[in-house]
């Protein structure tokens, strides 16, 4: 960052105890973050002198985190996975660094013990002992042995339950990643949302990583966000994509090797929802969509993926994103909040008031005469 007026500070700490190593300026930065994916931030650390090289050098990749906070509020949080040393023709040192939020880190660590979970675990559940598994070893009363120590970084759980139990099992062997795991579960049809919510304990003022499921969706906040244009709005788009969209929806599995006598092929189920045929009915014409998922066997698994990736691309995919000046009425916990968008201008001649919901954030700082400002990518709420 530029200047010391700026509103943001980079705070690096230890990822395992979370203990502060340092304050660093931290200029062209950039952060975004998503509910059901990882999000990123990138950013150059100046390094004009021996003093300051000290302090940088203690950032370890790979063991070190980082939150950027705004004012008293967390508004990113994450693992430094890559960083570059630059000396430019002049002699001025810099560290760029790379950084991935905390889901990131499921998605380094890998399955190596048979889990078995029943037809009557809920799903949310399945997910938070996924996580508690990857951290502590801990699962459930089966004799499971623990894990490896080493992989707790201090992310905590709620104890909401969504109502749809899972059945499901992974071996030792296979080397599933954790985060593909819980993803898998998500997409299934009457799955949730997941990401990992960073904020200070309103008692304490402690750092929090908290996982955060929400079945279907993950909404925050009760009451909507408000945002015009012309006002709060500097800009939009409304990008509708009938390439990312169909009609019709197939997953294929593995393929099925139990007849030796005949060729394999591998199993498959299509989408059984209406939704695409009410669609055709009314003059669309048929596309079809089609996944792969070689590690499942189940043609019923199989199907509520189809039925799952049908209702999320009927028709054209419309994903809006808006820019907004951030101030202090824009709130650091964005992400499942539900916007009142109303836009008047040339296209929206009598008005557009709509409701959306946030489902991935951008933020750039302000620096070099460019506003603090945020993307924020919606969807229909």
């Amino acid at each position: 960052m530029t200047t010391t007026t700026t509103p943001y500070r980079a705070i690096f700490c230890d990822l395992r105890t979370d203990d502060t190593i340092d304050i660093l300026p931290l200029r062209d930065v950039t952060v975004d973050d998503y509910i059901g994916k990882a999000g990123s931030l990138s950013g150059t650390v100046p390094v004009p002198n021996a003093e300051m090289a000290a302090r940088v050098r203690r950032i370890e990749e790979g063991r070190t985190s980082v939150y950027l906070q705004r004012g008293n509020d967390l508004w990113w949080g994450g693992i430094i996975w890559t960083s570059t040393l630059q000396s430019d023709d002049r002699g001025v040192l810099t560290l760029g660094i790379q950084a991935a939020t905390f889901e990131s880190y499921a998605g380094r660590r890998r399955i190596r013990q048979d889990l078995t979970f029943s037809g009557s675990d809920d799903q949310l559940e399945v997910a938070r002992r996924l996580w508690r598994h990857l951290q502590t070893g801990e699962l459930v009363d089966d004799g499971t042995p623990p894990a490896p120590t080493g992989g707790d970084i201090g992310v905590t759980f709620g104890e909401d339950l969504s109502g749809v139990t899972r059945s499901v099992s992974y071996r030792d062997g296979d080397e599933t990643v954790y985060l593909e795991a819980i993803d898998a579960l998500a997409a299934l049809e009457n799955g949730f949302e997941h990401y990992i919510a960073v904020y200070r304990d309103p008692v304490s003022g402690t750092r929090v990583r908290r996982l955060r499921l929400g079945s279907p969706k993950i909404t925050t906040g009760s009451t909507d966000l408000v945002m015009d244009r012309p006002g709060t709005i500097l800009s939009y788009t409304f990008p509708r994509d009938a390439t990312r969209g169909g009609t019709t929806a197939r997953a294929r599995g593995a393929t099925d090797n139990t007849n030796q006598a005949v060729e394999s092929r591998p199993l498959f189920a299509d989408a059984d929802i209406p939704d695409g045929e009410a669609l055709i009915k009314v003059g669309y014409p048929r596309i079809d969509l089609a996944s792969d998922h070689n590690d499942i066997a189940s043609t019923t698994i199989l199907r509520s993926l189809a039925n799952a990736e049908l209702a999320e691309g009927t028709g054209a995919v419309v994903i809006p994103e808006i820019s907004v000046r951030l101030d202090d009425l824009v709130p650091s916990a964005l992400l499942g909040r539900s916007v009142r968008l109303r836009i008047t201008d040339e296209w929206w001649t009598e008005g557009l008031d709509a409701r959306y919901r946030i489902i991935g954030v951008k933020v750039s700082p302000a620096q070099r005469g460019r506003p603090d400002t945020a993307e924020l990518y919606l969807e229909e709420a």
